[in-house]
């Protein structure tokens, strides 16, 4: 019989810290909002140790612990123990870092305010480390990184060249998402069958068409040439993004089936030379949205290369992780029919030299979006960092570069993260505007305006952007019902941009809202956002004759003057200890809704 590992882990808030009974914290809470704690620098004593940490954002976290590889084939159960309430679960072996493996408690445990705590260890074998992780990390399958690298990221990632490319994305706040490649073409189908009805597991969206029939990579390759886009495509999507108010355009220049929409000296698997097409797609793009006054990004699968990329390392990484019970997720990797080199060789080959590609391409190039980290390491997610930060330390890029990397998160495709769950790093939303990323000519669940609108106004209120995803087809053409969405949407921001551009958290994100996703507004509903002393109050329904915003009562300061934006006309309204009341009688209303802009100060 294994020999059971006995743990009992503790976690209280210490007052006694405050009389200075106790010593100062060991650890602080890092810029990413995760707590590490390492063994090695605490006393420990009978296998039990204690150490104190700083607090600085209050919230649910998740306790990790990071044994060696020596002690991980053991049987692990614990419990946790917090302010005198008994959390019972067992560890669960989650992940390999270079410090270790790590194992995960995944009942959360809630710290409710900022300050100094205590986290006490007791167990047969000490470990490495102790991890508190933000909640949302470990729902959204985000895997932190260990220390080793932490610091070399993290001073990069604090650089004045990094935090001035920040304050632009910050300033940004609303994008154009675009998936377009070889998968466009099939639009949602392969030889008549709808990926829907694929007998293999996997995502029902059109982009994963290759990995969803297991087509072969010669087979793909000869699809390929039935990819001929429309050459108005660029200036077209282009002119959408600016009429729907976006900033920027992100666009696909290789997603997991390797095709690359630029002409590549990497790779012959690109749209120069294995379509029709004639030029160079990414730089036609990039060119229109400059001209049009918008910034330009690109998307990067680097994890994941179904065409030259072999196995994604899976067959290596399921070896190493099998005797150690860490799970190895088979999703996203060619297991059919893999490419014959190595993964090391895909990364050297390709991944890494068309980033430096990309890179050169487009001087003025604003954000890397990475996707399919997959099974990469931390070294050679790091490396993909600076290596961008080497070429151009003002590029952003995204937490999908892998371990935490990233100079912004997110909480997931489609997903805002709820009140409980922001984190000390910048947040983004990418969202579709139906279910598919990829065109699919099936697809006809389109959100309506509304729908579009409240995401956007929830986004807003946390302080963070919105990346909302369009589909072209095979010609580039953007599906009519997206088109005319978009352009409704865009009237509504281009009306009430001084509540978006610019704005902050308020104290409080909305009021009297319907958490649910998919759902119509109603009166009543509204979403905040500040500047300076100004507060706006977002609706996205028209103005009934009476209007009440509680949460601008007397008691949230003094309202010295008020505003409809986008309107001229002068607003009746009074403050008292229950709402601001506001007088519409003779404005017209607007379908889409309204924006109030309430000074707050003295008279």
């Amino acid at each position: 019989m294994k020999k059971q590992m006995k743990l009992i882990l503790a976690v209280s808030l210490c007052a006694l810290l405050n009389q200075g009974i106790l010593a100062a914290p060991m650890a602080v809470q890092r810029a990413d909002s995760c707590v590490v704690i390492s063994a090695e620098q605490d006393k420990v004593s009978d296998n039990r140790m204690t150490v104190d940490f700083e607090l600085r954002q209050p919230g649910e976290y998740v306790i990790q612990l990071v044994h060696q590889p020596a002690t991980a084939g053991k049987e692990l159960s614990a419990s946790i123990q917090l302010d005198g309430v008994l959390h019972c679960n067992q560890l669960k072996r989650s992940y390999w870092i270079d410090d270790g493996i790590v194992s995960t408690f995944e009942t959360p445990v809630h710290l409710p305010k900022a300050g100094r705590y205590s986290v006490t260890v007791e167990c047969d074998e000490q470990p490495v480390k102790v991890r508190l992780i933000p909640k949302v990390y470990f729902s959204s399958r985000i895997v932190v990184g260990s220390e080793k690298h932490y610091d070399e990221w993290i001073r990069m990632h604090q650089s004045p060249e990094k935090q001035a490319a920040m304050e632009w994305y910050k300033q940004a706040r609303f994008g154009m998402f675009i998936h377009w490649g070889v998968y466009s073409q099939a639009a949602g189908s392969w030889k008549g069958t709808k990926v829907e009805d694929s007998p293999v597991k996997g995502p029902r969206v059109a982009e994963w068409l290759m990995y969803t029939f297991n087509i072969s990579r010669e087979e793909y390759r000869e699809f390929a040439k039935q990819f001929n886009p429309d050459s108005s495509f660029a200036a077209n999507i282009a002119k959408l993004a600016k009429d729907t108010g976006m900033k920027y355009v992100v666009i696909t220049a290789k997603h997991h089936d390797g095709f690359a929409l630029f002409d590549s000296a990497s790779s012959d698997w690109d749209v120069a030379d294995a379509t029709p097409y004639e030029g160079d797609l990414i730089k036609e793009l990039y060119d229109a949205c400059r001209a049009e006054g918008l910034d330009f990004g690109v998307y990067y699968s680097h994890g994941h290369d179904w065409m030259e990329g072999c196995d994604a390392d899976y067959a290596n990484v399921k070896k190493k992780n099998d005797p150690y019970g860490v799970p190895t997720r088979p999703n996203g990797k060619n297991l059919w029919d893999p490419s014959p080199n190595s993964y090391q060789d895909y990364l050297e080959g390709k991944a890494y030299p068309q980033i430096a590609e990309l890179i050169k391409l487009m001087p003025d190039l604003r954000l890397i979006w990475f996707d399919g980290e997959g099974l990469i390491t931390e070294a050679q997610a790091l490396r993909f960092y600076k290596m961008i930060y080497d070429l151009n330390p003002s590029i952003v890029v995204n937490r999908r570069v892998g371990y935490e990397y990233g100079d912004y998160m997110d909480a997931g495709d489609n997903t805002t993260p709820k009140a409980g769950e922001l984190v000390a790093k910048y947040f983004e939303t990418c969202g579709t505007a139906n279910h598919s990323w990829g065109f699919k000519a099936h697809d006809n669940n389109w959100k309506s305006t509304n729908q579009l609108l409240r995401n956007f106004v929830d986004i807003i209120s946390k302080g963070g952007n919105y990346l909302l995803n369009i589909g072209p087809d095979g010609k580039g053409q953007v599906p009519e019902p997206c088109a005319n969405n978009f352009v409704e949407m865009g009237e509504w921001v281009k009306v009430n941009s001084e509540a978006i551009f610019g704005t902050t958290r308020w104290t409080l994100f909305s009021e009297n809202v319907n958490p649910k996703k998919g759902v119509e507004s109603v009166p009543g509903e509204f979403w905040f956002s500040a500047k300076d002393n100004c507060v706006y109050a977002m609706s996205l329904t028209p103005a009934p004759e009476n209007v009440r915003v509680e949460s601008l009562n007397i008691t949230s300061g003094k309202v010295t003057a008020l505003r409809l934006l986008g309107n001229d006309s002068t607003l009746k309204w009074k403050q008292t200890n229950e709402a601001l009341e506001i007088n519409f009688t003779g404005i017209k209303p607007d379908t889409n809704g309204f924006v109030i802009e309430a000074t707050l100060g003295e008279e």
